[in-house]
């Protein structure tokens, strides 16, 4: 379980001090997909990289499996498998290359590393692709090559930062089954994106980001309800007070 608790960030720039997170609180449990929905802009991305210790929050904290980031952040990032924004993969190496380095990062021997190659590959239909170079992947090649070493370790927590984005029709479809199953199996999982459509599909509880801060929280039934909508983009607009920034 991952739980964030009043977490707020600014940064300084060139025109001023940005309040990019402002006392963003949450719970995400185990056995379930936690989507944060919100506009681009909206404050997820530095939230999530507050979640796997990238940021430390100005104020608030962070605990994973009630272990404090700012206590021990090295333990949080073992229990942690991350799919962060950028998505680098190294490309003179091939994908099952790229994942045995991460495990062997995360102190796996060689034994360990091949089997959780193997069930990766399977769960995300890598087969064909697993002894290529990276060097001219698509972007979902790439995604999958990325999240397969994000999860080497095994771990229960995963946070995906808009793991759909570029993909095609059917990669996402085959990303959504996997994600599922993660969840099936008793995994905490989060879900970061901008896209209604997405999170619907996915998440079993959502957290409406806008401005920087946690403007709903709930099921899809229960923000329709909260917001007095039938439709969920409807009660999305609604709840952050604003036309701006929906992708549909």
């Amino acid at each position: 379980m991952i739980v964030a608790e009043g977490l707020h960030k600014a940064f300084n720039t060139k025109t001023g001090r940005i309040q990019a997170v402002q006392d963003v609180s949450f719970r995400a449990e185990d056995g379930r997909i936690t989507g944060l929905l919100g506009p681009n802009g909206a404050g997820k991305t530095t939230t999530m990289r507050m979640l796997y210790t990238l940021m430390s929050p100005d104020q608030g904290r962070v605990t994973v499996d009630g272990i404090d980031a700012n206590v021990d952040a090295t333990e949080v990032r073992r229990r942690l498998g991350v799919l962060p924004d950028a998505r680098g993969v190294y490309k003179r190496l091939t994908a099952r290359e790229n994942i045995a380095y991460f495990g062997e990062l995360h102190g796996l021997d060689a034994g360990t590393i091949a089997q959780r190659t193997e069930a990766l590959s399977r769960a995300l239909d890598m087969a064909d692709i697993l002894d290529r170079q990276t060097d001219g992947f698509s972007q979902g090649q790439r995604t999958k090559t990325a999240i397969a070493r994000a999860l080497v370790h095994d771990p229960r927590n995963v946070i995906l930062d808009e793991p759909t984005n570029g993909l095609d029709v059917m990669t996402t479809r085959a990303m959504r089954r996997f994600l599922h199953g993660l969840r099936d199996e008793g995994r905490c999982v989060i879900f970061s994106s901008h896209i209604m459509q997405e999170v619907a599909a996915l998440c079993d509880h959502i957290v409406i980001v806008a401005k920087g801060t946690v403007m709903a929280a709930g099921s899809a039934d229960e923000l329709r309800e909260q917001a007095g909508e039938n439709n969920l983009e409807d009660a999305f607009v609604k709840l952050i007070g604003t036309e701006e920034g929906l992708h549909a």
